[in-house]
């Protein structure tokens, strides 16, 4: 499939403080896709666990399936809307009552589920700041690697702590990839040092352009995310950046900037390992 099109499109990252109470989450994750719409943009990204953030046990008891009231009514406002959806992430209910997937779906224009994609590399950390995360307690890693061809071009897919693999962003790149799709919610000890620098660099390395969403602020006594939502051109330029506080940003995809990057720097095809 040809890398898109149109020769410039606009993209919108989403930044978003989910916590506890889905139905506020859905609201905000329905007004914000709309607000980034209205500004134009055609593809559309939402960050991790737009859903739901908040304890394990209310996590799991909530967990939906692919055609769930989430996804359904994201669904359906990409198909009124016209755009396209990278439905940051849902805990998708699996065939295991104790954990659940972190699953991301690819929504196109029509409203078609185009893509679905489950998070290989679980956060298992116990950070300095005294958090402890053990996301394997309670999700089941996926194992497949996912590229999505749409009619804007091949759309990577990943989430949040898949940032720090760097071989994942490269199998994706060698699967064609254009835009890297990375929905997260990475904290705020964390994401000060390494989440612009991290993003930036799987930009420059696989030479193709970042959606980046993100949560941001306080999801609850325990958790805080580092926020700073964008978009990143093949070069590692950053296009836009949400400031603190929900809401999006908007930047082009510029199909001569991605062919130009690629064709005076080559590295894609000087892989040698």
């Amino acid at each position: 499939m040809e890398w898109m099109t149109q020769a410039v499109y606009l993209v919108g990252a989403v930044q978003m403080t989910s916590t506890e109470d889905r139905a506020r989450n859905r609201q905000a994750a329905l007004r914000l896709v709309g607000e980034a719409a209205d500004l134009g943009a055609r593809l559309i990204g939402l960050p991790e666990n737009f859903a739901f953030m908040g304890s394990q046990e209310a996590r799991l008891a909530g967990a939906e399936t692919l055609e769930g009231p989430t996804l359904s009514a994201v669904r359906e406002l990409a198909r009124s809307r016209r755009v396209f959806v990278v439905a940051g992430s849902i805990s998708e209910r699996i065939d295991d009552p104790h954990r659940t997937a972190n699953t991301s779906a690819l929504v196109g224009d029509d409203g078609s589920i185009v893509a679905v994609y489950r998070k290989i590399h679980l956060f298992d950390v116990a950070i300095p700041d005294g958090a402890r995360y053990a996301e394997s307690e309670g999700i089941r890693a996926g194992d497949e690697v996912v590229v999505a061809p749409t009619a804007l071009g091949r759309i990577g897919m990943s989430i949040c702590y898949d940032l720090r693999f760097p071989e994942l962003y490269r199998r994706l790149s060698q699967l064609g990839a254009e835009l890297l799709a990375i929905p997260s919610a990475f904290t705020l000890f964390t994401g000060k040092d390494h989440w612009e620098v991290l993003v930036r660099a799987r930009a420059i390395e696989n030479l193709a352009y970042v959606l980046a969403p993100a949560q941001v602020g306080k999801h609850g006594p325990r958790r805080e995310t580092y926020g700073n939502a964008m978009v990143v051109d093949p070069w590692g330029v950053v296009l836009a950046r949400c400031p603190d506080g929900e809401g999006v940003c908007v930047a082009p995809v510029r199909r001569e900037r991605l062919e130009r990057v690629r064709r005076e720097l080559p590295a894609l095809k000087h892989r040698r390992l």
